[in-house]
């Protein structure tokens, strides 16, 4: 069966310019070729969609996700996540494939070797200051975290993320509330994986903003998931409110600066050459200005990038998916964002797979060749 590519359905009212359902691939038996139309139309397209991977071994999803960055081997957080970090709680490794996390929520009582799974799906009261209502939590729901899958100190942010859906509960719908200012809500299947484009995003910057962006650099905090471990977030998912609960430096595991990461704002797509805004607030510390000076005041450095992103999460720039068992998504990493959405109750099981690995370079910025 030949290559095909089909357009993901979306509201009526979608301004999404990305994603694809791509078709005709044997993911276990991927020849060069193929994997090549499959690398050109996940950078083109920045999420791709491929069902009825039900059969798919964690193995082979390893396999796949590493072809987009051979180099690369160790899982996207190390071989090992503190239980100090915000992330513990969340991730269980596949014993036969390090790479692979177990996510979901419910009980698996056995799956790849794991027994007795009691899966907590993240909840926006765990990490939000001001979450929905409990008798409210069935129908309404707050964007978890907008993030890039990445340590952001040490290691590298993967260049693709393969997600693959095993389990889902029987399919409802919930609405988000966003609880800014703008009051927005967005209709959503329950738990959806939301995306927004890095470059749309830079597309609707002013050009005084785009030269902002261009010529300035983010510095990330060292053990950053254990900084902001008392943090709250924003409801609508996209940074921390700024409440001097972010852990004092001495308190954190030993620091290397060597291992602090600095990175452009803007990452270029290695495919395409498009530029893309990629900075996840929630772990950033400081923005370096291309004057040499450095911003470092935490709140004026998060109000900053805020009225930067802030548009980006607009209702009609969200995609968000809608699961079925057998999905496999593939997204690049270095060019969307994303954020965990949804409340489960405790009879809606769903399982998923998750790989991805550190990456063997950094984003390219701006100036960097392809």
């Amino acid at each position: 069966m030949p290559i095909s590519c089909h357009p993901l359905p979306k509201a009526p009212e979608s301004a999404v310019d990305f994603g694809v359902e791509v078709r005709g691939l044997d993911l276990e038996n991927l020849s060069d070729s193929d994997f090549e139309s499959l690398r050109t139309l996940l950078y083109t397209h920045q999420v791709v969609v491929i069902k009825n991977q039900q059969a798919l071994s964690p193995s082979a999803q390893y396999t796949l996700t590493r072809r987009f960055d051979p180099s690369a081997g160790v899982y996207s957080h190390g071989a090992k996540i503190s239980n100090r970090s915000v992330l513990h709680r969340d991730l269980t490794t596949i014993p036969s494939q390090p790479q692979v996390q177990v996510i979901g929520h419910g009980h698996i009582p056995s799956y790849e070797g794991l027994t007795d799974l009691h899966l907590q799906h993240p909840h926006h009261r765990t990490f939000h200051r001001d979450p929905i209502p409990a008798d409210q939590d069935h129908d309404f729901t707050h964007f978890y975290r907008w993030h890039i899958d990445s340590a952001m100190y040490d290691l590298d942010p993967p260049l693709v993320t393969s997600l693959l859906a095993v389990k889902t509960p029987p399919r409802r719908f919930q609405t988000v509330l966003y609880s800014d200012s703008t009051n927005c809500t967005l209709r959503v299947p329950l738990g959806t994986t939301a995306f927004f484009s890095g470059s749309r995003l830079f597309s609707l910057l002013s050009p005084a903003e785009q030269s902002f962006v261009l010529t300035s650099k983010v510095e990330y905090a060292p053990h950053p998931y254990i900084w902001m471990s008392e943090a709250k977030s924003r409801s609508n998912g996209l940074g921390i409110l700024s409440e001097n609960l972010e852990l004092p430096l001495p308190s954190l595991p030993p620091i290397s600066p060597e291992k602090v990461r600095v990175y452009p704002m803007a990452w270029k797509n290695p495919v395409t050459g498009a530029l893309a805004m990629m900075v996840y607030p929630t772990c950033v510390r400081k923005i370096h200005l291309a004057d040499g000076t450095v911003m470092e005041d935490l709140a004026e450095v998060r109000e900053t990038l805020y009225k930067l992103q802030r548009r980006a999460i607009d209702p009609e720039l969200i995609y968000p998916h809608d699961w079925v068992e057998g999905d496999l998504v593939l997204f690049n990493n270095h060019g969307v964002m994303h954020s965990i959405v949804g409340s489960f109750a405790e009879e809606e099981v769903r399982l998923f797979r998750q790989c991805n690995m550190a990456g063997s370079r950094g984003p390219l910025g701006p100036d960097d060749q392809i």
